[in-house]
């Protein structure tokens, strides 16, 4: 067993508080630990990828993770650090949200060691039968509403107002860890730094009535170098689940991280050892116009999450948006992706009927098209040779036919270097 899973992750700045004691436990046995997931969404985004690593660097250790998804609690959603109270979701919403989170949690964790396999749990298992009445009194009465309050979870909410469904949030956390200390032997919970206070809620629960010791580790909050939201685009969050956000955008986030980001990430987010890191970096500052770190993280981490295939495929996506690229490459995209390249680029329909006799290029784009005002800038563009037809250059005798539609339904038209148009065929 690997005995310096602290040591691994403060060198990868993945520790922002610790219990005392933690470090000497998980230096002396397995240990069982925990990181909680509330399924408020059918996937998860890359803010869950710190907690998750935590559970993947623990098991590489030799310990032992369990993934509680909230099936329970994301009923009725944590306060921390929210300016509002979360929608409520019903049952069959909550199971749907925990399967698919399953699938993805698969993909980092080893389930089936003998040893130390992951698990995971829900707590909506424990906390369905469990009736009110008994819960408050088994539960409630050990801690009190002055411990409660302190917290600053609370305290950030108190001018706004906070529900008593959302103040008791951190009492049914910390049942959660209490249940797994008597049925798992969990002896500690990881988490994100805004979760401190409803970990400690759990140690002291298990203190007060099993006069056990458990513990606490959480990792900082992941923040921009600009200030802005971590894992935050345009257009919402990066998800985890290639139907929210594709490959080829995933990749994009991740490669077009700022160097001082990108120098964080790839410690906190890829399994790649300090010498390797080290090495990147200095490939990198020897020439960092080639941004030979974000492509190593963007690399390791969409082979993760999704696959090498479609890794290679967003290498091969990125090429032919921003570099040379080739017609084999642009047939080798699926339309999903060439669209989420060519995501905002305008977009035209022609017939089958009308390739399949051939029509002449110049005829093409004035009647079927916008791109040009004219007929004369069409010939005008074709004899300066800035047209090119799916990457390839043609001229003002071009017929377009049946053999240019690409595999996925489209022509792209590229105007210069940057102006794209898409022309579907139906």
């Amino acid at each position: 067993m690997n005995t310096n899973l602290v040591k691994e992750l403060q060198w990868r700045g993945m520790i922002h508080n610790m219990m005392p004691g933690t470090e000497e436990q998980l230096s002396k046995e397995i240990t069982t630990a925990y990181v909680g997931i509330d399924p408020t969404a059918d996937s998860l985004h890359i803010g869950h990828l710190v907690s998750i690593m935590l559970l993947k660097h623990l098991q590489t250790a030799g310990h032992k993770p369990l993934a509680l998804v909230g099936g329970a609690t994301g009923m009725i959603g944590d306060p921390s650090f929210k300016a509002a109270e979360r929608k409520l979701l019903t049952i069959e919403e909550v199971q749907h949200n925990v399967d698919c989170i399953r699938h993805q949690l698969e993909k980092f964790l080893d389930f089936d060691s003998p040893v130390n396999g992951a698990e995971i749990v829900n707590n909506y298992d424990w906390m369905k039968d469990y009736l009110f009445l008994d819960f408050i009194r088994d539960v409630g009465k050990h801690i009190t509403v002055n411990y409660m309050m302190a917290k600053d979870s609370v305290q950030k909410r108190m001018e706004t107002g906070i529900s008593f469904t959302e103040f008791s949030y951190q009492l049914l956390q910390g049942f959660d860890f209490l249940t797994l200390y008597r049925t798992k032997g969990c002896r500690l919970q990881m988490g994100g730094s805004d979760q401190w206070g409803n970990i400690t809620t759990g140690t002291e629960l298990i203190r007060r009535m099993e006069g056990g010791e458990a513990f606490a580790l959480t990792c900082p909050l992941i923040t921009k170098a600009d200030g802005t939201k971590f894992g935050k685009t345009e257009g919402g969050n990066v998800w985890l689940d290639p139907k929210k956000t594709s490959p080829y955008k995933f990749y994009q986030f991740w490669l077009n991280c700022s160097d001082v980001d990108t120098a964080k990430y790839i410690r906190i987010f890829t399994m790649l050892s300090k010498e390797e890191i080290e090495e990147l970096e200095r490939q990198h500052n020897d020439a960092p116009e080639r941004r030979i770190l974000q492509k190593a993280l963007a690399k390791d981490i969409t082979c993760r999450v999704h696959s090498v295939k479609d890794y290679e495929s967003a290498v091969a996506a990125s090429e032919l948006l921003f570099g040379k690229g080739s017609t084999e490459q642009l047939n080798s995209l699926d339309k999903e992706t060439l669209l989420s390249v060519f995501e905002g680029v305008p977009q035209f329909t022609v017939s089958k009927e009308k390739l399949a006799a051939g029509i002449g290029v110049v005829d093409l784009c004035a009647a079927e098209t916008t791109m040009f005002a004219s007929k004369g800038e069409i010939r005008r563009e074709l004899k300066q040779n800035s047209i090119s037809l799916n990457k390839a250059k043609i001229g003002e005798d071009y017929v377009v036919g049946g053999k240019d539609v690409l595999d996925c339904g489209c022509l792209l038209f590229q105007k210069g270097k940057k102006n794209y148009y898409l022309v579907n065929v139906e």
